[in-house]
């Protein structure tokens, strides 16, 4: 039986690193041709010299002559992406916490069934009716902010997380003289440190990764995201893959950063979403 189980674990570790190798291949690809001379891009795995041309390509360096179209880019996917997902935390947190901990009101019923009959449906298809109510702020970042502001996904993971929360720690609150601000403040906000993190990285890599919506709103390019420059600015087959890859990889890397920063919150929210 010993042996078995060692025979089992080892076969399953060796899956699992197989996986992982295939998972993380795309990314690793994507680096290597991003540090490749122009005429090896696509041509080479393994590089067997490197440059930094591409990102010389991409800052007005390497003959391209648009040195602030790329800033202003990566400029705009932060300046949209950042407000989306502190918003988005702020609406979460208060809807859950009136919509649970508030006393019962008429329409609350209606209001939970209503935010999950919304989720059903992909978000494609309220695209358009959402930019007929919105095209009067096109080509502006509260077109770009507001119309994605309101996470109904974030609004049912404080709604679930408020639910296990005992009612006596806020009651006690409440007879201390505390209103509904101030428990939100220092009561609710601070236990959900793993919740909000969780919610605020997953809206955050959503907006960044971002591309009808801000297609459709900002089509101008000075209000551009880098993933809607990158879409518009390189083929896949075009004559500069590597600037492409290059853009690519400026697009992950505040992902990562974030995620590297708040990895242990961030697994904290996932082990409460699989409870």
């Amino acid at each position: 039986m010993k042996k078995k189980k060692k025979i089992r674990t080892a076969v399953i570790t060796v899956i699992t690193l197989i996986l992982l190798l295939i998972s993380l291949f795309p990314f690793y690809y994507m680096v290597v041709q991003s540090i490749l001379p122009w005429d090896r891009v696509d041509k080479e795995v393994l590089p067997t010299g490197f440059t930094i041309r591409s990102y010389q390509y991409l800052m007005g360096t390497g003959g391209a002559g648009k040195s602030l179209m790329w800033i202003r880019a990566l400029l705009n996917s932060l300046i949209v992406s950042l407000p989306t997902a502190v918003i988005s935390v702020a609406c979460g947190l208060l809807i859950g916490y009136a919509l649970t901990k508030l006393p019962k009101f008429n329409g609350n019923k209606f209001i939970m069934d209503s935010l999950l009959f919304q989720m059903f449906f992909p978000a494609i298809i309220l695209l358009v009716p959402k930019f007929m109510i919105s095209k009067g702020m096109a080509n502006s970042y509260p077109g770009m902010i507001i119309p994605l502001s309101v996470s109904t996904w974030a609004i049912f993971m404080y709604i679930n997380y408020f639910r296990t929360l005992p009612d006596a720690v806020f009651e006690a609150a409440k007879i201390d003289g505390a209103g509904p601000l101030t428990i939100i403040r220092k009561i609710a906000f601070p236990t959900t440190k793993s919740v909000t993190t969780i919610v605020f990285l997953s809206i955050f890599m959503n907006r960044w990764s971002e591309l009808m919506w801000d297609m459709l709103i900002s089509p101008k390019v000075e209000m551009q995201t880098l993933n809607v420059l990158i879409s518009t600015q390189f083929k896949p087959m075009g004559n500069y893959p590597g600037p492409m890859y290059a853009a690519s990889v400026i697009l992950t890397l505040p992902i990562i950063i974030l995620f590297l920063c708040f990895s242990k919150y961030f697994k904290e929210g996932i082990s409460f979403m699989l409870k």
